[in-house]
């Protein structure tokens, strides 16, 4: 179907360094054919996404595949029968194509290789798909997994040279927090900025709990009133 999420980078509320490192990772792979093909890898880039709930994984993902102009694959491991209904998927993907897996410490129990079982999808299996001999049956693929709890994972799942970039998604930044005023209540500056600068440096709030504030409809100085006392 159509993907007509409107998200993007220019409006996403992510800490403002962050998203410029993101951004410049993205272009060096689009950019990177002649580096994968020297150094004899496969064109694609592995992304772990981890924070708690409402820091912005999903909207980043969002912002990323329209960015890019790619292909969305949303990869649901407990609908999957075993390894090799995995390997057909994953072939049948597209290139230019975005896979995402969320949710990947909860969304099924791997099992481990000493502990393999018959028509399941395995911890080996979910790697060799995505790192192994088949992996590079497709070029320019990105693939992201997102997890709520970083500790929980397999320490072979997000280790160095299979995700590519460990994306830490935390609590609500001054930067971004601009952003969603800038979006929902069309201003770049205020008098109360300074004191909701303070504030962030204290609570721990996310970015979604900011929006949902903003949403209610008030003029911008009773808004910015309301989030002062939210997280006073």
């Amino acid at each position: 179907m159509n993907f007509n999420h409107p998200i993007s980078f220019k409006t996403i509320a992510i800490d403002s360094k962050l998203k410029k490192e993101i951004i410049d990772d993205l272009d060096k792979f689009l950019n990177g054919k002649e580096f994968y093909e020297k150094t004899g890898r496969a064109w694609k880039r592995e992304y772990l996404l981890y924070g708690p709930p409402g820091t912005g994984k999903s909207s980043l993902i969002t912002a990323m595949a329209n960015y890019l102009n790619y292909d969305i694959y949303d990869l649901d491991l407990a609908g999957v029968d075993d390894n090799l209904d995995l390997k057909n998927l994953m072939l049948r993907m597209n290139n230019l194509s975005l896979l995402v897996v969320e949710d990947i410490d909860c969304s099924i129990e791997l099992q481990n290789r000493e502990e393999g079982e018959e028509n399941k999808v395995t911890l080996p299996g979910l790697l060799n798909a995505t790192d192994g001999l088949w992996s590079c049956c497709n070029e320019e693929r990105i693939i992201v997994f997102t997890t709520n709890h970083k500790e929980r994972l397999d320490p072979t799942l997000p280790r160095p040279g299979r995700m590519d970039m460990h994306i830490h998604l935390s609590y609500c930044t001054f930067s971004a927090f601009k952003q969603l005023a800038f979006n929902y209540l069309g201003i770049s500056h205020h008098n109360l900025f300074q004191e909701i600068e303070g504030l962030l440096g204290e609570v721990r709030v996310t970015p979604a709990e900011i929006a949902e504030e903003l949403t209610k409809k008030d003029q911008f100085q009773r808004a910015l009133a309301r989030i002062c006392q939210f997280l006073a």
